[in-house]
């Protein structure tokens, strides 16, 4: 019997071991996102527009990421993407792990651009192994990342590459209009996050597309003990 009810629990612990592995995943995400803003020489498209939003609405950047993410959460919905707990954890750990950091205060804002490009690179490198501990709980894809594939699917005669040029040109846009600091950086970011990310996958030989994420209902059943 009382193995019978340890293996009853198994999907349970699992899910819950999902949770904590995403969660930690995301926190260095967060810390990563952090240093690439401390570099001082600009940040990347999603970032100028949360510090853009952020600047406007007199907020912190954790609010405005936050409030963004839950946007754009709405958006994959009714284009019908896949929904997962990931999605929620990463709504609300990454931007509230920035404000953290900010008021920790541990790495100082750099005075200089090459300091401030080893900064970022070292922020661009940390996301790259966060996202790994993210992805591999297989909760779900980041909010952003799901509305690109299902534009995707919406547009199939249009390549990927093109509408996420698109997209992050339009974010890039808004962020700097609403006061978000757009520079070389920014231009670093767009151009070498795809890059870092998939050496760090490589060297740990993980493979995304592999990778079959758990839906939201899923989950929900598990946890509470209906499936």
């Amino acid at each position: 019997m009382k193995q019978r009810k340890e293996s009853a629990n198994h999907p349970k612990a699992e899910v819950i071991s999902r949770i904590i592995g995403a969660a930690a995943g995301l926190f260095f995400f967060g810390f990563g996102v952090h240093l690439t803003i401390r570099a001082n020489i600009g940040v990347g498209p999603w970032d100028a527009l949360n510090l853009g939003v952020a600047e406007t609405l007199h907020i912190k950047y954790g609010t405005a990421s936050i409030a963004l993410s839950l946007l754009i959460l709405g958006i994959d919905v009714l284009l019908r993407g896949k929904i997962g707990l990931g999605m929620f954890l990463d709504a609300l750990i990454v931007g509230k792990t920035v404000d953290l950091f900010d008021w920790l205060d541990i790495v100082p804002e750099m005075t200089g651009k090459i300091s401030g490009v080893f900064v970022m690179l070292a922020g661009l490198v940390i996301e790259g192994f966060s996202l790994y501990l993210y992805m591999r709980a297989a909760l779900g894809c980041g909010p952003r990342d799901t509305m690109l594939v299902q534009l995707k699917k919406k547009l199939p005669k249009i390549p990927i590459g093109v509408i996420s040029i698109v997209i992050l040109s339009v974010v890039t846009l808004i962020g700097w209009k609403l006061g978000g600091p757009v520079n070389f950086g920014t231009l670093i970011c767009a151009l070498c996050t795809g890059p870092i990310m998939q050496s760090c996958f490589r060297l740990v030989r993980f493979k995304a597309e592999d990778v079959i994420h758990q839906d939201l209902v899923t989950s929900l059943m598990i946890l509470t003990g209906r499936q």
